[in-house]
């Protein structure tokens, strides 16, 4: 199991691209909140995409539209990949949810 100070670097990293993202959208379409484990996106219907820290199994689960999805880190592609194995990747499916519940683009960073 990695170390919690890398974790909570990839943690910080991944955060920090989602609120860029989300300060890129109009924010009467939607609306980022961050607290230290905790992003929350909702949209002007008030529905959420919720991406939150799991400390203790060093994970990042994910809660929108009615799925609630676990991903690990990935050392070899630099990515958090669902723990499933269903080839979801985190910023793909908070990209989707946003898109989802917003019809807005949600683009990173490069």
């Amino acid at each position: 199991m990695m170390d919690e100070a890398r974790y909570n670097q990839l943690v910080s990293a991944a955060f920090k691209r989602i609120l860029v993202a989300a300060d890129a959208i109009d924010p009467d379409i939607l609306e980022a909140d961050s607290t230290g484990d905790m992003v929350t996106l909702t949209a002007a219907s008030r529905e959420k995409c919720i991406v939150n820290t799991q400390r203790a199994v060093r994970q990042v689960w994910v809660a929108g539209r009615g799925q609630g999805i676990h991903f690990d880190y990935d050392a070899a592609t630099g990515t958090w990949k669902d723990d499933k194995g269903r080839g979801l990747e985190l910023m793909s499916f908070v990209a989707d949810v946003v898109r989802g519940i917003t019809g807005a683009d949600f683009v990173y960073p490069g």
